[in-house]
This record gives C-alpha cells, sequence and structure tokens, in this order.
C-alpha cells in the first residue's frame, strides 16, 4: 500500500478503503451486536461468538481485551466497535475517554473546551 499524506497525522487512523478491507469482518461482527440474539450469544462465551468470525487472531484478541484503539488499527470502525461498548454497557464517552487516556470527566471537559490543542505535534515526521 503506498503512504497516503494522513497517514502521517500522529495518533490518528484514517478509516478510508484499505482499512475498510482490512476490518470487514471485525465490523461485521461488530454490527451482529445489533440484535439481542447475538449479544446474548456473545455474553455468554465471548470467544466462541468470535470464532463464528473469519475475524484475524489479532482482531479477537483485541476485541476480547477491549482495546479499543487496537480494534481501529486491525480495521475497526469506531462506529461499529461502538457497538461492543453499547454491549458492555459503556457509552461512546466513555470508549472515547479510554482511547484518549484521560477520565470521562476529563474526556467531557476537553470536548466542551473545544477539544485537543491544534498545538504540538501535527505529524509525525516532525518526532524524527
Amino acid at each position: 500500500m503506498s503512504a497516503k499524506p494522513y497517514h502521517d497525522i500522529p495518533g490518528t487512523i484514517v478509516f478510508d478503503a484499505a482499512q475498510s478491507r482490512l476490518g470487514y469482518h471485525l465490523n461485521m461482527f461488530c454490527m451482529s451486536l445489533m440484535k439481542a440474539d447475538n449479544r446474548a450469544a456473545f455474553k455468554a462465551n465471548e470467544r466462541a461468538f468470535l470464532d463464528r468470525w473469519p475475524m484475524t487472531e489479532a482482531q479477537k484478541r483485541a476485541v476480547l481485551d477491549r482495546d479499543w484503539n487496537g480494534m481501529l488499527a486491525l480495521g475497526g470502525n469506531i462506529y461499529f466497535t461502538s457497538k461492543i461498548a453499547a454491549t458492555d454497557g459503556l457509552s461512546f464517552q466513555q470508549i472515547a475517554a479510554m482511547m484518549s487516556g484521560v477520565s470521562q470527566p476529563e474526556y467531557a471537559e476537553m470536548m466542551l473546551k473545544g477539544g485537543r490543542s491544534v498545538e504540538g505535534l501535527r505529524s509525525k515526521s516532525e518526532a524524527r
């Protein structure tokens, strides 16, 4: 895959066509959680339910570990992976805080103040 200019943004995974192909089965698993029967089967035996899907072992491990950023790196779409959070009784804001490395109240305050500062490292090449 050729490098795209947006691959240089620190801390950001852009969900593009390549990420979509990479995470297709992961995202379809996530969407299956829209059905109550699937949520119940997943909660009853997460590993067995995941094994129904042709996901990579790394994707399955990220789901089992609730590695939210890892799921995105492996092709997950945040709007799809949030179905796992909802199944766990977590809000979108709670997982966004986890992904950002701050508490939920800190995350909420940061968003109310306009989000992260635009100051600082803007390109991975600047860190070299």
